[in-house]
């Protein structure tokens, strides 16, 4: 599971009450709102991270493809 700092998780936990409480009308607790937030991270960090991970490797690899012509065009002066 992705590991959060405090101050990072305490503002998440901040944030869903107020979410909850201003589109819900539903006072949410502390304990509720950090069960949820477990709930979140436990099923969509994994998805998260692979698909950062996937997308830096795209950006990475056209950065290096990109490379490759730089060189091949600087060796035939």
């Amino acid at each position: 599971m992705i590991q959060l700092s405090n101050e990072r998780r305490d503002a998440l936990v901040q944030h869903l009450q107020s979410l909850f409480s201003s589109s819900f009308d539903e006072n949410l607790s502390e304990f509720r709102a950090e069960e949820i937030l477990d709930l979140m991270l436990k099923t969509l960090g994994p998805e998260v991270y692979n698909q950062a991970v996937g997308d830096v490797r795209a950006h990475l690899q056209s950065k290096l493809d990109d490379l490759d012509g730089e060189v091949y065009v600087a060796s035939d002066l």
